[in-house]
C-alpha cells in the first residue's frame, strides 16, 4: 500500500533538495526524520515537514505502525523559475533565476 505526500512550490532549488532526498531514500521513516532533524542545510525543514505529514497520513487514513513504514520513493522536481530583477552595469538587466522545487514522497510498509 503507497501512502503519497506532495509539497509543492518549495522555495528551495532543487538540485539542493535532491542532495538531502538522496540521504533518506529507502532509509526507514524514523531514520529518516532523524537525518533531515540534524541536517544542517536549509532544505530539511520542508522536506522534514513532507516525511512528517506522509506519516500522519499513513497512521490516521490506514492505520499503520510508525516502525513498519519506510521511504520507498521520494523525489524532487523543478517547479516554475521566477525571474528576479537585477541591474548591471551600463543599463543592462542581470535577472536572477529563483528556482523552486516541488517534492513527492511514497511510503510503503516494511516487507
Amino acid at each position: 500500500m503507497d501512502i503519497r505526500a506532495h509539497a509543492n512550490y518549495i522555495p528551495h532549488s532543487p538540485q539542493k533538495v535532491r542532495l538531502l532526498v538522496d540521504l533518506v531514500r529507502g532509509k526507514r521513516a524514523t531514520e529518516a526524520q532523524d537525518i533531515l532533524r540534524f541536517a544542517p542545510q536549509a532544505a530539511a525543514t520542508p522536506l522534514l515537514k513532507l516525511i512528517n505529514s506522509a506519516i500522519a497520513n499513513a497512521e490516521e487514513n490506514f492505520g499503520l505502525n510508525v516502525e513498519d513504514l519506510v521511504i520507498h520513493t521520494i523525489y524532487a522536481n523543478e517547479a516554475p523559475t521566477r525571474k528576479w530583477r537585477k541591474f548591471g552595469a551600463r543599463g543592462r538587466f542581470k535577472p536572477w533565476l529563483r528556482r523552486s522545487s516541488h517534492i513527492t514522497v511514497i511510503l510503503r510498509e516494511k516487507e
